[in-house]
């Protein structure tokens, strides 16, 4: 049972979550995904298809990342549709603000006699 104890402590065991990530962080450098299964050909295209040429039914998670890409198309839209929304209001304001200068500079006192007169 001694033996059998020392043989059991000698075990090393073989951790894989570090080597699992490795590279990833020259992956993100270069604009690609973290994990080299994130996107591509073969995460993207189904699996197999049938003899006859139709697609396969798309699979969870292709269904899954499916509705992560529209869920983000839909916040570009949103957050695209906010920025012109802001941008026609500050234009507006600033033409107004353009608009007041030049009803100020038209309402200002004008200079009489002598100095209106050229020479």
């Amino acid at each position: 049972m001694a033996g059998l104890a020392v043989m059991w402590l000698g075990v090393r065991r073989l951790h894989l979550s570090v080597a699992g990530r490795a590279g990833s962080a020259w992956r993100i450098q270069q604009g690609l995904a973290p994990s080299p299964s994130g996107y591509g050909p073969l995460t993207e295209l189904p699996d197999w298809s049938y003899a006859d040429g139709r697609s396969a039914p798309p699979m969870k998670g292709q269904l899954r990342r499916k509705a992560q890409r529209e869920k983000f198309a839909r916040r570009v839209v949103l957050l695209s549709q906010e920025m012109d929304a802001g941008m026609k209001t500050w234009e507006q304001k600033q033409q107004e603000k353009r608009q007041e200068e030049e009803n100020k500079q038209q309402n200002l006192l004008k200079p009489k006699g002598a100095s209106m007169k050229g020479p």
